[in-house]
């Protein structure tokens, strides 16, 4: 299905699915691999390592500083994990194993979103492409050996 509010990248990164994964499931590092430079940090409070159904908070940065709850709606330890906030719209990531590392596809999924044609409006649409690229570009060079 060919959508404006489905946005997906994929990229090989040089780790095991596990490892990528486990990245992935921890708030505290999704400052770290953020593309968008929206991401400022995990709030307290919150669990360490993501698990079905989990609650998180992130401090982020859009102009002005704000807080945002998230709630994990996909894990598939190793494969799959994605996350929403109240607004609807979905990150997720997919995992697939690749010769020497990981296959990553990371998606924006606005398609259930009610007032979705507001993302287009706001320009969200048009700027999630490279955020997602950059995003993926993060994460690969976070397990890259120096």
């Amino acid at each position: 299905m060919n959508s404006p509010y489905l946005i997906s990248r994929e990229r090989f990164v040089p780790a095991s699915p596990e490892s990528v994964f486990d990245l992935l499931a921890r708030p505290a590092m999704h400052s770290v691999i953020d593309g968008s430079g929206t991401v400022r940090e995990a709030q307290t409070g919150g669990p360490a390592r993501l698990a079905p159904g989990a609650t998180f908070g992130m401090d982020m940065k859009m102009g002005v500083p704000y807080k945002i709850r998230n709630t994990v709606t996909e894990f598939d330890e190793g494969h799959r994990i994605a996350w929403k906030h109240a607004g609807g719209h979905v990150w997720r990531y997919l995992l697939q194993p690749a010769d020497g590392g990981t296959l990553v596809t990371e998606q924006w999924d606005a398609r259930g979103v009610r007032h979705r044609v507001m993302y287009r409006i706001m320009g969200v649409t048009r700027r999630h492409p490279a955020n997602l690229e950059q995003t993926l570009e993060k994460l690969a060079n976070y397990f890259k050996t120096p």
